[in-house]
């Protein structure tokens, strides 16, 4: 190391001054205190001038101990600077060294760095020089809490009585607090204000300071607002927070006593949660409020009583009654309390009737209140009659069924009460629908309804007209019973839907047609259409007239009449897609015969049809009329019709 080199050298440099009797000169200033917030960075200037410049200056740093000693925490030599170890500053300080400006740097400052540092200059002479800063840190402390008194405070105390308590935590220096009395600080005053403080140090160094008010209190005190004031210290200022308000509670004797009722509001009915409350003019601590049901002796020391679910034996007088326990002086006062009440409907008969058809229904609801009720019957969510009774001269099918009686209190909403009656009405069945009626399908496979009505519920059953009984499921209503049968068809069939019970059956008739097989089938039929033409030719001179008769059939394979193929009539299981499915195949049906008329046409005026030929010579041949004839046939008549070109009607012995 360059050190040990160099060594030598210093120590002749030393000699040679000590023996020429040359000192250099070294000086040092300092701050008298740097303020810094507890957390920050402080830094500690030490400003010093020597003769000999930077390259023969020692610098020292060193703070003081408790009992004075001086620690040293940092060195600086020419050839060689470092920090102290097994300080509390070790890994917390630095050095910069500007000029004739040492700086030293503490990181993370705390309380307990609260202390004297001294920066100590020394020369290659015996010469030094050293200068003192004071460190001062501060720490901000929590918002004050203030706490009042829990109990209430009697104007009759002899000594003053605590009115609450003021502490503020971790603040530095110590923090000071002020007690207020509606914006007025408040003194210590012997026999009136008393004000007790108490500090504490934490383990960080921080201040913990508490402080308690007691003072004599008068009935105006019952609205004043107390509060406390913390003055504490930041660098180069001082700061001032404000605690929250607090009100504290001032017995003082009563004069007047008042009971209510606190809930609930307005008429009280059973079921309810009775609150009663006392209060009195007055704020007395040494009392006892007793509130006692006079009907029941039930009594709470208390200035609130709470009876839930009351009934109509909770109704009467209740008295509260305030008592001094200094004297024993009673002041009371009452109020009188109505529950009111509304019992079960009661329904006659009892839960169901069972009439028979066209015999009269009665039936009545009733029920007790200590106010005026309305009644009203319903059924299936619908008014059906108003008062306590009902009733229907004829019963019907539509008589059965469930009747709920709701009975109300207009005068208090929510009180209210309801029963129920099930009407049941006997008789033979009745299906729903007409006793015929008519299925028009297009498809293979039907659904087939069925509801009937009647008491008791009645047994439907499911048969064709073939005689065979169709499977289907059953299920019970309100009123009867209801079964729905699922069957494929291949034709037109009958089916009957037959309801019975122990008072008679019921049937109905379901025609069902079945449409796309009717229609397919005129399709197919294939009448026959015969033309007969009748060629005559004439020879002059007499000459014998030869007639030669041409027959043309043509086979239809679409002939549709108004025998045939009719239009639907209108049925709720045919759907008008179906309708038009059908119309289209007459349009196109139609077309189709167009077409091949057209064609058998031009084929005949070709010759191309019975041997015609086109070659002929016509302008030999002369005839008054032209006697080509169509014979009509028809499956109906062997009867032939001839008729001329020219529209003449001919008989078959013309030909």
């Amino acid at each position: 190391m360059a050190l040990p080199d160099t060594a030598p050298l210093l120590v002749g440099l030393l000699l040679i001054f000590h023996a020429l009797g040359a000192w250099a000169i070294v000086e040092v200033n300092m701050e008298d205190k740097v303020e810094v917030m507890a957390g920050d960075t402080a830094q500690i200037t030490c400003m010093f001038t020597t003769d000999e410049g930077l390259g023969g200056t020692t610098i020292q740093w060193f703070y003081v101990l408790p009992n004075k000693k001086r620690q040293r925490i940092y060195n600086k030599e020419p050839m060689h600077e470092a920090a102290e170890q097994n300080t509390p500053f070790t890994d917390r300080i630095s050095l910069n060294v500007t000029g004739t400006a040492a700086v030293l740097v503490i990181r993370d400052v705390g309380v307990k760095d609260n202390l004297e540092f001294i920066c100590v200059i020394k020369t290659i002479t015996p010469e030094e020089a050293e200068g003192r800063t004071k460190l001062q840190v501060f720490k901000s402390p929590t918002f004050p809490t203030i706490e009042a008194v829990e109990r209430g405070v009697s104007v009759n105390e002899e000594d003053p009585s605590k009115i609450g308590s003021c502490s503020v935590k971790n603040g530095y220096p110590k923090p000071n607090i002020t007690w207020y009395r509606n914006n007025m600080p408040l003194r210590i005053t012997p026999d009136e204000v008393d004000l007790k403080s108490s500090i504490t140090i934490e383990s960080s160094g921080l201040y913990s300071v508490q402080s308690e008010l007691r003072m004599k209190v008068k009935k105006e005190d019952k609205d004043a607002k107390f509060y406390c004031e913390v003055l504490y210290f930041v660098p180069g200022a001082t700061k001032m927070t404000e605690s929250q308000h607090i009100n504290i509670t001032v017995y003082y004797p009563p004069t007047e006593v008042n009971i209510w009722v606190e809930s609930p509001k307005g008429k009280i009915k059973e079921g309810d949660t009775l609150e009663l409350r006392c209060e009195n003019n007055g704020n007395y601590p040494s009392s006892i409020t007793t509130i006692k049901h006079q009907n029941s002796g039930s009594s709470v020391e208390n200035n609130k009583m709470v009876r839930t679910n009351v009934t109509r034996l909770d109704g009467g007088v209740y008295e509260c009654t305030f008592t001094e326990t200094d004297n024993f002086e009673e002041i009371s006062g009452s109020t009188k309390v109505l529950v009111n009440y509304l019992e079960s409907a009661v329904i006659t008969p009892k839960d169901s009737i069972t009439v028979m058809e066209e015999e009269e229904l009665k039936a009545s609801c009733n029920a007790l209140s200590s106010l005026q009720t309305d009644i009203t019957w319903f059924k299936n969510e619908k008014l059906v009659s108003k008062g306590n009774s009902l009733s229907v001269k004829s019963a019907t099918f539509e008589t059965a069924g469930m009747y709920k009686c709701v009975v109300t209190v207009p005068e208090m909403e929510g009180m209210k009460t309801s029963g129920t009656l099930q009407v049941n009405v006997k008789g033979s069945p009745q299906i729903l629908g007409p006793g015929v009626q008519e299925v028009e399908t297009y498809e293979t496979t039907v659904n087939l309804n069925c509801s009937a009505r009647g008491f008791p519920a009645p047994t439907i059953m499911w048969t064709t007209s073939d005689g065979k009984n169709l499977n289907a499921l059953q299920t019970e209503t309100e009123d009867g019973a209801q079964s729905v049968v699922t069957f494929k068809i291949t034709s037109s069939v009958k089916v009957f839907c037959n309801a019975s019970n122990d008072f008679g059956s019921k049937v109905v008739e379901f025609n069902i047609k079945a449409i796309l097989n009717t229609i397919l089938t005129t399709i197919t039929s294939m009448p026959t259409i015969s033309t007969t033409t009748r060629s005559t030719t004439t020879i002059s001179n007499d000459t014998v007239v030869h007639t030669t008769p041409t027959t043309t059939t043509t086979t239809s394979t679409n002939a549709i009449t108004d025998d045939t193929v009719q239009t639907p009539t209108k049925s709720p299981n045919i759907k008008k897609e179906s309708k038009g499915f059908v119309i289209a195949i007459i349009i196109i049906a139609i077309l189709l015969l167009a077409i091949l008329g057209s064609v058998l046409y031009f084929l005949y005026k070709k010759g191309r049809i019975c041997g015609r030929s086109g070659k002929q010579d016509f302008s030999k041949r002369k005839s008054s009329k032209d006697n080509i004839v169509v014979e009509m046939k028809s499956d109906n008549t062997e009867e032939a019709i001839l008729l001329g070109v020219n529209g003449e009607k001919q008989q078959p012995n013309d030909q």
